[in-house]
């Protein structure tokens, strides 16, 4: 059986209480996976960037449950950009 850190525990609970605010909110679902999914190639030894993100995801969790949430913003960088 895996045993997973205290950061990674977390992590995974975030996730699932992003999945359960998110049920309820057509297109939601889809962006939250992509996201966590696109995170998930931190190394586990990144720690301040890991919790930048933590910090970052539990403010849009936040914001997220809130009933007058439409969509939540994102900060891309636009193509040919470094």
């Amino acid at each position: 059986m895996v045993r997973h850190s205290k950061l990674q525990k977390q992590v995974l609970s975030l996730y699932r209480q992003f999945l359960r605010a998110g049920q309820n909110k057509p297109g939601f679902l889809p962006r939250i996976r992509d996201e966590f999914r696109r995170n998930a190639c931190i190394p586990k030894t990144d720690f301040m960037h890991i919790e930048y993100l933590f910090r970052r995801a539990q403010r849009q969790l936040e914001q997220l449950k809130d009933v007058n949430t439409k969509q939540l913003g994102a900060f891309l960088k636009p193509k040919g950009q470094s």
